[in-house]
């Protein structure tokens, strides 16, 4: 497993990260494998040309049958143009996956995010499927965000706030944040984030850099969503490999 921390977080913290992540592996709450990974063919969830394998759910259209569609295909590129809010959904359920996703914002920087282990729809504020949140806001990719399921990470109360305030529903603490700052690329430039889902394990790395790790998560498959929440953001890859086991470091890094 790649272990990036980078600079920018405070020694003392990452030395804490570093130490939880390591009891982790030691204790098993990554159930890493001593064999290499056992990778499938890959499949591109999107082919550059068609939506086939997707559906919308976007829940202002349910009244307004007049408003534009949020995704649409662009110069090769799916393009989430941010409103009306809604998500983009996977036909298929999915586990123990490398998801790759390269994406840029194609204007104002804003938020977005990939869902993973989606299931129920319109679970949370009435637009959010059941699922666990990777980031994708600007300057924040990587974070978790608990969306009625849950997921434990190392120095929770550092990164989630005070256990009180706690939950996976409206109202409550559902956001984890990330390890890392300044791990994403000049706004213009595509950055590249890698998704690995095994077990009840879920790490994201962006651009070469570990940026969030959690473990316990309450779900273990589901189907997969991208966003329209607000800003433009360019998809040109989105492509799941099968796993079996953890990849090596030199595969997570690339």
């Amino acid at each position: 497993m790649i272990l990036n921390i980078k600079r920018t977080i405070p020694p003392g913290l990452a030395n804490a990260c570093l130490c939880l992540i390591s009891l982790a592996l030691l204790t098993g709450c990554v159930k890493n494998s001593n064999e290499s990974a056992t990778e499938m063919r890959s499949t591109r969830l999107f082919d550059g040309k068609t939506l086939e394998g997707w559906h919308e759910d976007v829940p202002d259209m349910d009244s307004d049958s007049t408003l534009r569609t949020p995704f649409i295909i662009r110069d090769s590129l799916l393009v989430s143009l941010g409103t009306p809010g809604g998500h983009l959904i996977t036909d298929s359920s999915y586990h123990n996956y490398i998801l790759d996703v390269e994406y840029r914002f194609a204007g104002t920087p804003g938020n977005c995010g990939v869902l993973v282990h989606a299931s129920a729809p319109r679970a949370l504020y009435a637009m959010f499927p059941k699922s666990i949140e990777v980031q994708m806001m600007h300057e924040n990719a990587g974070d978790f965000w608990c969306i009625v399921e849950d997921i434990v990470v190392p120095d929770m109360e550092k990164r989630r706030g005070p256990r009180e305030n706690w939950g996976i529903t409206e109202g409550k603490e559902r956001r984890v944040q990330n390890l890392t700052d300044g791990s994403e690329k000049p706004l213009g430039e595509w950055n590249a984030m890698r998704i690995t889902c095994l077990g009840d394990s879920i790490q994201v790395i962006v651009n070469g850099d570990l940026v969030n790790f959690g473990y316990d998560c309450t779900a273990k498959h589901g189907q997969i969503a991208l966003q329209a929440e607000g800003s433009e953001v360019e998809f040109r890859k989105v492509l799941l490999t099968p796993i079996r086991a953890w990849p090596d470091s030199s595969k997570q890094a690339n």
